[in-house]
C-alpha cells in the first residue's frame, strides 16, 4: 500500500514520464521512426535487422542497447539502491540527463548517430532513478509494465481484493506523463527539429533544481526537531 506517498513521487514521476514520452517522439520521428526510451522494439529490430539489414545497420542498434544500459548503470552506481529516498544524487543525475541530451542536440544537428546513443543513455539514466516505492514499481521511459500493473490490480478487485488507489494514481500520472509528452513532442518537432529536445532538457534541470531545494528545506526541518527534541 502507498497511502503515505509523498506528493513529490507523483509529481516527479509524471514530470520524468513526459520527459521521456517527449524524447521519445522525437526519436521516432527523426530517427527513422525508432523509439529510444525504451529498448522492447529496438531489440526486435536487432534481431531482425541481422537478417534483413546490414552489418553496419544492426551493430547502430546494438549500440543504442548498450548506451541505454550505460545510464542506467550511472545510476546503479550513484543511487546504490532502488528505493526512492530523499536525501539521493537524484539531482546530480537529472543535471547530467540534460547534458547528455544537450550533446544529443549537437550530434544530431550534425546527422552524427553519436546523438542517437547519447539520447539513449539519457533516457536509461532515468529509467534507473528509481525501482520500487512501497512495493509500487515506477518506471517513467515506457508503460507497458504500468499498464500490466493496472491490469493485475483490476483483475484482484474483480477478485475481492482491496485495489490501492493511490497506487492506481501513480500509474495513471505515469501514463498520462507519457502520452502528454509525446503528443508535445510532436509539435515542437515539427517546430525545431531535434532542437526540441532542450525542452526535456531544461524540464530535467528544473526538477533538479525543485529537487534540491525541497530536500534542503526537509533535511533544515529535520533538523530543528532534531534540536528541539535535544
Amino acid at each position: 500500500m502507498i497511502s503515505k506517498l509523498p506528493r513529490w513521487v507523483e509529481y516527479g514521476a509524471f514530470v520524468l514520464a513526459l520527459v521521456a514520452g517527449l524524447i521519445n517522439s522525437v526519436g521516432l520521428l527523426g530517427f527513422k521512426h525508432q523509439s529510444i526510451s525504451h529498448l522492447s522494439g529496438t531489440a526486435t529490430l536487432l534481431g531482425t535487422g541481422v537478417i534483413t539489414s546490414t552489418f553496419t545497420d544492426a551493430f547502430h542498434l546494438l549500440l543504442i542497447l548498450f548506451s541505454f544500459l550505460m545510464g542506467a548503470g550511472i545510476s546503479g552506481y550513484f543511487i546504490r539502491g532502488g528505493a526512492l529516498k530523499l536525501g539521493r544524487n537524484y539531482s546530480g543525475l537529472l543535471y547530467l540527463e540534460a547534458a547528455l541530451l544537450f550533446g544529443a542536440i549537437y550530434f544530431l544537428t550534425k546527422d552524427s548517430l553519436n546523438g542517437h546513443y547519447l539520447a539513449s543513455a539519457a533516457c536509461g539514466l532515468q529509467n534507473a532513478l528509481a525501482t520500487t516505492y512501497s512495493g509500487a514499481v515506477i518506471r517513467t521511459t515506457h508503460v507497458t509494465g504500468i499498464f500490466t500493473d493496472l491490469g493485475i490490480m483490476l483483475g484482484a478487485k474483480l477478485r475481492g481484493e482491496t485495489f490501492d488507489n493511490r497506487k492506481a494514481l501513480l500509474f495513471l500520472l505515469i501514463i498520462t506523463g507519457f502520452v502528454v509528452g509525446g503528443g508535445l513532442g510532436a509539435y515542437l518537432f515539427s517546430l525545431f527539429k531535434f532542437y526540441a529536445l532542450f525542452v526535456p532538457a531544461g524540464i530535467c534541470i528544473f526538477l533538479a533544481l525543485i529537487y534540491s531545494i525541497y530536500n534542503a528545506n526537509a533535511n533544515a526541518k529535520t533538523k530543528t526537531k532534531t534540536k528541539a527534541r535535544g
